[in-house]
């Protein structure tokens, strides 16, 4: 495939125009009417939000990008370890932090990048109530609302503040609550807001200096770039599977300032032992 085909700065305004119009749409939605809730495996929430947002998504790709495939939270591809990643595919996060978005939080997110034969050359991460665009451009820098993103230096992980999540499988909590602990004594503090696409944008953004739990494609596609190209390192903590790319492998994952990577990962992996 070639990779001269795809301009990544008009993949990149797309993704930004996509998941502004989806993001506004469903803020619109829950100031006007009640939220339908359901639930999916492990009690996780999908709302009626998720499914306007990725259906908006999904509509402006199919009327622009025809032939295009795409892999998105809610239709349906769970077992998204035997999708195929060769060719041009979009990974769709319609809805990051819908307990958040349930609960009238502000810390939610809508994600969309674009990937060819695994590699993501373009993305943008959306929070509505935050007002924040993010978007990255492989080989060009990442923005928030139009200004260039730097990462927060830092060389030491007692300085650091490192964000994480918790697994909606509560047969894989214990692991996640140790290395909450683990962290917490090793680091300055730990956060965690519960919509990984915008805390891995927060590492972009200095206002972490490390993100890490266990994500899928749709959490690491967009975000991940857009740190990338902050300057921030990624990778996870395990030897990635060979037949999925690893800049959508999202178990395990690390974002972080490269001033602590090493640390960090050896605490980490110490952690797994």
């Amino acid at each position: 495939m070639n990779e001269m085909k795809f301009d990544p700065r008009e993949l990149a305004l797309f993704a930004e125009q996509a998941v502004t119009k989806a993001g506004d749409r469903i803020s619109e939605l829950r100031s006007r009417e009640k939220i339908e809730v359901n639930y999916k495996d492990y009690g996780e929430l999908v709302t009626s939000a998720d499914l306007l947002s990725e259906r908006i998504i999904q509509e402006a790709i199919m009327g622009k990008f025809q032939g295009h495939r795409i892999l998105s939270e809610e239709n349906g591809v769970h077992n998204w370890d035997n999708f195929k990643f060769d060719g041009p595919v979009w990974v769709i996060d319609p809805l990051d932090g819908t307990v958040n978005f349930a609960r009238n939080l502000p810390h939610y997110g809508v994600s969309l990048a674009f990937a060819l034969d695994g590699v993501v050359l373009a993305g943008a991460v959306y929070a509505p109530d935050l007002h924040c665009t993010y978007v990255g451009i492989k080989g060009e820098g990442s923005f928030c609302n139009g200004e260039r993103l730097r990462i927060r230096t830092c060389t030491s992980l007692q300085d650091a503040v490192i964000g994480t999540g918790f697994p909606h499988d509560p047969a894989k909590v214990e692991p996640a609550i140790e290395r909450v602990n683990r962290l917490r004594r090793n680091c300055r503090d730990i956060r965690r807001f519960a919509a990984p696409t915008v805390d891995i944008c927060y590492v972009a953004s200095g206002k972490l200096d490390a993100h890490t739990e266990s994500l899928s494609p749709w959490d690491v596609a967009a975000a991940g770039l857009i740190a990338r190209e902050a300057g921030a390192l990624s990778c996870n903590v395990h030897v990635v599977p060979e037949h999925i790319p690893n800049e959508l492998y999202g178990e395990e994952a690390v974002f972080t300032t490269p001033g602590i990577f090493d640390d960090l990962l050896t605490l980490l992996r110490k952690e797994s032992e």
